[in-house]
């Protein structure tokens, strides 16, 4: 059996038998992995700890036919936050579900690991407000997955700012409210929302969560973040409808 060490997130973990999980885990150079780890619900476990959930962790694997089998687990981090509120846990769930999508298995999965990471970070820590953070996840991962919008200048007369914008959902570019107006359609970006925007699409990773959002450009910013989604991924995930229900 071929043997595998790596870092990884547990993005899914479901009961299987008396004591066992199937685990779905993010890994940096695999992609997604699937993996039995038995006995793991038993608190005596060596696995007990790093398999649960949100636990990211040194993994021991080996390959088999079908699935690895979990060998080891050594924790590294547990976002225990995420547990305590069901808004949190619902962002959580619909984050790593993205995140899965967006990490198919065996292939490279550094960039949304490392976002997934943070993102859980500041939601654990409470940071930033759970809206904010699912407008960052969705268009930085939409962003890094070659679905960038072109956020530098209205699409038809060049202009940077000074005025609110409309952000064209099904073609990825923006235009000024002057140049909107032309086209029959109303402004859904005001100032801020737009810089924010802009942050997230282009900033370096160290300073994606530099900046802060009033409440009003934080809900300008999430629908239009929704609706590129919808626009961009070609099947609705599980956990949206409920977390629509509870954020």
């Amino acid at each position: 059996m071929r043997r595998l060490t790596t870092m990884g997130l547990v993005v899914r973990a479901t009961k299987t038998g008396e004591a066992d999980r199937a685990l779905s885990i993010l890994t940096p150079g695999h992609g997604v992995i699937s993996a039995m780890a038995k006995g793991s619900l038993r608190l005596k476990s060596k696995l007990f700890s790093g398999t649960g959930l949100f636990c990211y962790s040194e993994f021991l694997l080996f390959e088999g036919k079908t699935m690895y089998t979990v060998d080891a687990a050594s924790v590294k981090e547990v976002f225990w936050g995420v547990h305590e509120s069901v808004e949190n846990m619902a962002l959580a769930m619909y984050l790593a579900e993205f995140a899965a999508a967006l990490a198919p298995a065996g292939e490279e999965a550094e960039p949304v690991l490392r976002l997934l990471l943070n993102c859980l970070y500041y939601l654990n820590e409470k940071k930033r407000p759970p809206r904010l953070i699912k407008a960052i996840f969705e268009l930085r991962a939409l962003s890094q997955s070659g679905f960038m919008p072109n956020l530098v200048a209205c699409e038809d007369c060049v202009k940077y700012e000074g005025e609110p914008f409309f952000f064209d959902v099904p073609r990825g570019v923006l235009y000024c409210a002057s140049c909107a107006a032309k086209r029959g359609l109303q402004p859904n970006l005001d100032a801020s929302a737009l810089a924010a925007m802009r942050h997230i699409v282009y900033a370096e990773d160290r300073k994606l969560f530099a900046f802060t959002l009033g409440q009003e450009s934080t809900r300008q910013l999430g629908a239009v973040a929704s609706q590129y989604v919808m626009q961009c991924v070609d099947r609705p995930f599980k956990s949206q409808e409920f977390l629509e229900t509870v954020l």
